[in-house]
């Protein structure tokens, strides 16, 4: 087996951030396997450096493979929630637009109810104006045949006043 090489993080030419993952990954790695490599990388790690060998070197890898996968596997599971919520929310609206164009449509036939209703509103008004007048008429017609009938002299004295003869001027 090769020999392992201590490395200072700093030669690594790291981001803070990267360093951070580097040293988690390789406490993950002292925690989870009982090798002796893993436990030289854990006191090396506790140290503020790395132990860099063949078997440190490879299982850090696969760990790093492992969380790639998981990260991609949860990309790919948020994409498709992604997508699934997008479907809905089109699918929301797809209906939402053929309610509201089924809401319009009504609309505009109440409107087209109320515009006819109007229309024979002003139709029935005016027969029902026309009908009172000729009513009232009527009325005054019958009332003055009533009027008429019962005085017959005052009838024939409208009459004299009528074609201009009177009673009175016949005795002078």
């Amino acid at each position: 087996m090769p020999p392992s090489q201590v490395v200072d993080p700093t030669q690594l030419n790291l981001s803070s951030d990267e360093l951070l993952l580097l040293r988690e990954g390789q406490s993950a790695l002292a925690r989870g396997a009982g090798s002796s490599s893993s436990r030289a990388a854990s006191r090396a790690s506790s140290q503020g450096v790395f132990l860099l060998n063949h078997a440190t070197l490879q299982a850090l890898e696969a760990h790093f493979k492992r969380v790639m996968d998981h990260i991609a596997n949860q990309v790919a599971y948020l994409s498709e929630q992604t997508q699934v919520a997008t479907q809905m929310m089109y699918d929301e609206t797809g209906q939402m637009i053929v309610d509201a164009d089924a809401e319009i449509r009504r609309f505009r036939k109440i409107n087209e109810q109320i515009e006819e209703l109007d229309m024979d509103f002003d139709r029935i008004e005016n027969i029902h104006a026309i009908v009172r007048d000729i009513r009232e008429r009527i009325e005054i017609a019958e009332q003055e045949l009533d009027h008429s009938s019962s005085h017959p002299s005052s009838s024939r004295h409208r009459e004299g006043h009528r074609t201009g003869h009177s009673g009175r001027h016949r005795h002078r």
